[in-house]
């Protein structure tokens, strides 16, 4: 199974996504004239200013602020960790380059996403609802995409990507603690459970203050690893540029990988994580209470920014200043070992499966509420039950499972959400224009207290 997988994640993952991915993250690039640059100012101040405000009006379910938190909680993961370093073993450190590369690009990918969430979010069952299927089926008009958007989502998170959560998060309790992996799968899903029957508002307060925590808590730990291997920094940013175009040159050769290895592995791990152009987000900015649909676009745009160019790139760099060795390792083992360098072999291993907890549950967490809204589209509220139950158990399942195997899987399902996703951000991007030329020339000008 994990042969056959991988030949199809070596078509899907190679020319298919640098045309649908990285081609429309320029296409919007170019339209939007680099809005992640001319509005990251603008978009900053939205995050850490005026979207801490609980709420600007009634239409929705989440604050500004809250359905980033959301959001965050689904992107910052086991893919910052556990991905970022199977990026570097499989594709060496120039894979890095790649996903701050794709997640520039994304940063306008995911604005559309966003704005279109926004725009064609409905009530279905007394609740908030928007996301990829809600404007494929009305923006479009084209339902039976839609439909294959949902399945391919409920499939690929609220299954498969929460296997990975699980699954990396086990490895590494064993590996410190010695954990019984089944158990550490059993008490997420308890404490998943907890939150996912208070709906909506539980799950949105709960990120609203456990993002800021377990992120505070990462960042801290490595950036006290890098002031500890300060001389190490700058030849890890080298090996970086340089491995992106000829890894040979720090050794990634051994493996007999190349550009085109580092390119993939670096897009593949990087979408994975910040969920630029997945059409997963959305659901989370689609029930924000804002006055513009563009403001949520902008609070997007910096959600990928702090999960990839800030979080991810702290991991890569704790990995390649430690000098873990990349070409043995892999995955959550390869973190711990460069975590277990800088802090010691009993602090390390600890410090990162307490990282890797937090950031696994609330990745658990928000998968389930995007997949959720899916299977609101699909089938309405009768089965929800039913699905909670199937992801609870699908969290326990993927503890047991093999790290290759359950990556290659997730890639899978991420290739095939991605295709319908981009079809139609693209089939509707005039309409993402439109609305971004309305905030700029009117709505920024009448009501620049809101904006800022």
């Amino acid at each position: 199974m994990l042969t056959l997988i991988e030949s199809i994640n070596s078509v899907l993952w190679g020319p298919i996504m640098l045309v649908l991915l990285l081609g429309t993250g320029i296409y919007f690039t170019l339209r939007m004239r680099f809005l992640q640059i001319r509005k990251f100012k603008v978009a900053f101040q939205r995050v850490f200013g005026h979207a801490f405000k609980k709420s600007e009006n009634d239409k929705g379910g989440l604050s500004s602020f809250q359905a980033l938190t959301t959001s965050i909680a689904a992107q910052i993961g086991t893919g910052n960790i556990a991905g970022v370093a199977t990026a570097i073993a499989s594709g060496g450190p120039g894979a890095v380059f790649w996903m701050w590369l794709s997640a520039f690009l994304g940063m306008s990918t995911i604005f559309g996403e966003a704005v279109l969430a926004q725009k064609f979010r409905t009530k279905k069952d007394g609740v908030v609802v928007g996301g990829p299927a809600y404007y494929i089926s009305e923006g479009l008009g084209m339902k039976w995409l839609a439909v294959l958007f949902s399945i391919c989502i409920i499939l690929a998170l609220g299954f498969m990507g929460n296997m990975v959560q699980s699954n990396s998060i086990a490895i590494a309790m064993n590996n410190a603690f010695g954990v019984n992996q089944t158990a550490v799968g059993i008490v997420i899903a308890i404490l998943t459970a907890l939150i996912i029957i208070g709906g909506i508002k539980r799950i949105g307060r709960v990120t609203e203050y456990l993002v800021p925590i377990m992120a505070s808590f990462y960042l801290l730990g490595g950036f006290i690893i890098l002031c500890m291997n300060l001389s190490e920094i700058l030849p890890a940013f080298r090996d970086i540029f340089v491995g992106a175009f000829n890894p040979h040159a720090v050794g990634g050769g051994v493996l007999g990988t190349g550009v085109k290895e580092a390119f993939r592995y670096g897009v593949a791990r990087g979408i994975f994580s910040n969920e630029a152009g997945l059409g997963s987000t959305p659901h989370a900015h689609a029930v924000a209470d804002v006055q513009h649909p563009a403001q949520q676009g902008l609070v997007a745009m910096i959600a990928v920014f702090i999960d990839t160019i800030i979080v991810c790139t702290m991991t890569a760099l704790v990995i390649l200043v430690t000098k873990a060795d990349y070409l043995s390792s892999t995955g959550a083992v390869l973190a711990q070992k460069a975590f277990a360098t800088g802090f010691g072999s009993s602090l390390g291993p600890a410090f990162l499966a307490i990282s890797l907890f937090f950031f696994a549950f609330s990745t658990v967490i928000g998968w389930y509420f995007f997949a959720e809204a899916n299977i609101r589209f699909l089938f309405g509220k009768r089965v929800i039950r039913f699905f909670q139950i199937l992801v609870l158990g699908f969290v326990i399942f993927g503890t047991s499972l093999k790290v290759d195997l359950v990556w290659a899987m997730a890639d899978l399902f991420n290739g095939l959400m991605i295709i319908p996703n981009l079809i139609a951000v693209l089939a509707l991007s005039g309409l993402v224009i439109k609305i971004l030329a309305d905030y700029e020339t009117d709505f920024e000008k009448k009501s620049p207290e809101i904006v800022k």
